[in-house]
């Protein structure tokens, strides 16, 4: 079983967000990525393909999240899945499905495609509750963020899928 709070670490989460449009938070949220710290190139390559992953479709999902993510998994680029979670508490427009402005942000990178897959629909069930969210909304520190994440991720094994 994946799980969101085990591909999630403390150097992935970013508590204020600085970036003023859709472009600004891709790039900062790429800046939270580990494994493409000293890889330009390959940073560069993830900037232009999330970004014709939004011109095709904003990931915007409604309620404040947004999940950024390319259109196909980014093989070679990771060995092993990757989120990274930003947080604008004023929020900003994001070409939302419901309109609303987005201050949740989870970027996900994945080495194939069923992994990606997985994790966006994992992703998207776990944000459905609005106590996840608010909860991620208003958590004073990283180390609370993570908790918040594994936690509700165990309530979340604990209910029969759909």
């Amino acid at each position: 079983m994946l799980h969101i709070g085990n591909l999630l670490s403390d150097k992935g989460v970013a508590l204020s967000l600085k970036a003023r449009n859709r472009d600004e938070v891709l790039r900062e949220l790429i800046t939270l990525i580990p494994a493409l710290a000293d890889r330009p190139a390959e940073r560069e390559k993830l900037f232009h393909a999330l970004k014709e992953r939004e011109e095709l479709c904003s990931t915007g999902i409604g309620d404040g999240v947004a999940l950024p993510h390319a259109r196909n998994a980014m093989v070679g680029l990771v060995d092993e899945p990757v989120i990274v979670f930003g947080r604008k508490v004023e929020g900003m427009h994001y070409a939302s499905i419901d309109g609303a402005a987005v201050k949740l942000f989870f970027l996900l990178i994945a080495p194939n495609v069923t992994t990606h897959l997985r994790i966006l629909a994992r992703l998207s069930r776990l944000l459905r509750n609005p106590h996840v969210r608010n909860s991620l909304l208003t958590a004073e520190s990283v180390s609370r963020v993570l908790s918040i994440i594994k936690v509700n991720e165990v309530d979340l094994d604990s209910l029969p899928s759909h």
